[in-house]
């Protein structure tokens, strides 16, 4: 992975400035490095890292989105897809669509993703957990696992698995 003002450092996983950065080059690194940890064929082993990338890759929105992560039989990365925007406070989420997307891609395993810039993301509200089960629902009938739904916001986040909702 190669950026702008960046050169790989000695060791691995390690980078060297080859100039001065902005605060915005961080950002946009961060965002570059978190896509680059969600692509085609990674393997997803650790949930808070998984969750953290989730964060870095969306935080900047302005508006609830909701996202698939898209994984094969062995929870590789198959590709994520931001399916539905929304206002500041609300997006509309279409189990049809879910379902068709996880089709298209031959996902075996899916995790739910939702941006949420205005709300608590500690704590889902009720809407959430009633939409998570008719999705796994939806997406159980076609043989796609839903491993969990991920809520995240500009200051921190939740997983519906970690909290025995799904």
């Amino acid at each position: 992975m190669k950026y702008h003002k960046l050169r790989a450092g000695e060791e691995t996983g390690t980078y060297a400035m080859e100039s001065p950065v902005t605060e915005a080059d961080i950002l946009q690194m961060a965002q570059q490095l978190a896509m680059y940890r969600l692509t085609k064929g990674r393997a997803l082993t650790e949930r808070r890292l998984v969750f953290s990338h989730l964060q870095t890759l969306m935080q900047f929105h302005e508006y609830e989105v909701f996202a698939l992560l898209l994984l094969d039989s062995e929870h590789r990365v198959i590709g994520f897809r931001e399916l539905f925007r929304g206002t500041l406070d609300g997006a509309s989420v279409y189990p049809r669509e879910v379902v068709k997307i996880a089709l298209e891609h031959n996902a075996a395993a899916v995790i739910l993703v939702h941006y949420d810039p205005s709300g608590d993301p500690d704590e889902p509200s009720q809407a959430d957990r009633t939409l998570t089960t008719t999705l796994k629902n939806a997406l159980n009938m076609v043989g796609t696992r839903l491993l969990d739904h991920v809520v995240v916001g500009y200051e921190g986040g939740a997983s519906f698995a970690e909290r025995g909702y799904l």
